[in-house]
């Protein structure tokens, strides 16, 4: 069969609203998307969620390992256009039908891209999710959480949201949670400029918090006797002499410890103790803010995934390294989703808390006893902040 006979058949076989021509001079990528790159930053950077310079950062960066060659028959397609389709959506949360009439690409293939462009942008990984492990680097991060939150030898903090997903085929209810829809989780660690230094994706839905934390390198590299983390040392706190641990925050879900270190519970609290949760607790909602930020720029996460588990991680995974990317490269874009505290003592709510939140990770089940060591220190941190030399002016009336 001669090359012009192959052609004439595949005219018969494509779609001619598919046609490259078409895709070219009526789909988004060809027409709207380069409009806006033109006209007007704000909204390229709504469609996409990513700034126009990081846009072409990445594109650079990834267009080598997504790029395709031409065979006789068919040209491949653009690596731009398979940028833009991964991002939009990840920004919309639209299924591949709507992305396949928007960008006139079929769906199957559609699948392919988001698949190769997430593993692709993967590369950046290493670059901008780093657990510390180095003494200056968790040093550096508690000066930040009291500088910013007023507590003290704090590393980072620690929690888990459930991530909807359909039912995985044959797994019965090993993804069903609590709440009685499927789901994968995703547990992070950040730091007090709501960066992901650490993130674990992927435990089934019916998992809760102590067992997905206790199986992780993080527990073992923060509970190490040999300190494999590099933890900085015991040291007093400003205007006093006993040294302190330094640790990381969480909630109930783990037990008390050297790190993590947890609220006290609520019954027949003391002040010092309602004062300790309060002040721990301005710590926690950096996780809290952080995860939805990630929720309200990537709606994906508002929406059911319908993908196979493992692309589900996939598409998470790229979602937490493009947060941290915009963050370092533009870190003003999330000024304005973030709960902000005014000097009146007001919360201002951020703008992530209009949406439908990403659901905690059930811990009833599996709590954590914890240790005596942890406790005197929880102890200890709950008298050192009402005294004169670790209490803030505004804390006593934040409790009431």
């Amino acid at each position: 069969m001669s090359r012009c006979d192959f052609r004439q058949i595949s005219s018969m076989w494509v779609r001619k609203w598919l046609s490259e021509n078409r895709r070219e001079c009526y789909g988004h990528y060809s027409t709207l998307l380069n409009e806006l790159k033109i006209e007007d930053d704000k909204a390229f950077f709504n469609n996409t969620r990513l700034p126009r310079g990081l846009y072409d950062e990445v594109l650079r960066r990834v267009e080598g390992r997504i790029e395709k060659k031409d065979t006789w028959y068919r040209k491949s397609l653009p690596p731009g256009l398979k940028l833009s389709i991964t991002p939009r959506h990840l920004a919309s949360g639209d299924n591949y039908p709507s992305l396949f009439y928007n960008f006139r690409v079929a769906p199957n293939t559609i699948s392919l891209i988001i698949n190769e462009v997430c593993d692709a942008i993967k590369e950046f990984a290493a670059e901008v999710i780093q657990c510390p492990t180095t003494t200056e680097e968790w040093t550096a991060i508690a000066e930040q959480f009291e500088k910013r939150w007023q507590c003290p030898h704090c590393c980072g903090a620690l929690d888990g949201k459930h991530v909807a997903v359909t039912c995985p085929w044959n797994t019965g209810s090993e993804y069903r949670n609590y709440k009685g829809f499927f789901s994968i989780v995703l547990m992070a660690l950040v730091d007090a400029d709501y960066k992901f230094l650490w993130i674990d994706v992927g435990s089934d839905g019916s998992s809760n918090d102590a067992s997905i934390y206790n199986g992780s390198e993080l527990k073992e590299g923060l509970e190490s006797p040999n300190n494999i983390f590099n933890l900085p040392e015991e040291k007093s706190l400003p205007g006093d002499d006993v040294p302190v641990p330094y640790y990381i925050v969480g909630d109930n879900a783990f037990g008390i410890n050297k790190s993590p270190m947890n609220p006290f519970p609520i019954r027949n609290m003391e002040h010092h103790d309602r004062i300790f949760n309060y002040r721990l607790s301005r710590a926690r909602r950096v996780v809290e803010n952080a995860f939805g930020i990630l929720a309200h720029k990537f709606r994906v996460f508002l929406r059911t995934m319908n993908q196979r588990p493992g692309t589900c991680r996939k598409i998470i995974t790229t979602c937490v390294i493009l947060h941290n990317l915009i963050g370092l490269r533009y870190p003003a874009t999330h000024n304005n989703m973030m709960d902000l505290e005014e000097q009146n003592l007001n919360v201002i709510p951020g703008a992530w808390r209009n949406d439908k939140v990403l659901l905690d990770v059930y811990h009833e089940r599996a709590r954590n006893t914890g240790t005596q060591e942890g406790r005197q220190i929880r102890r200890y941190l709950g008298h050192y902040f009402t005294s004169k030399a670790g209490s803030v002016p505004w804390q006593d009336k934040m409790i009431l």
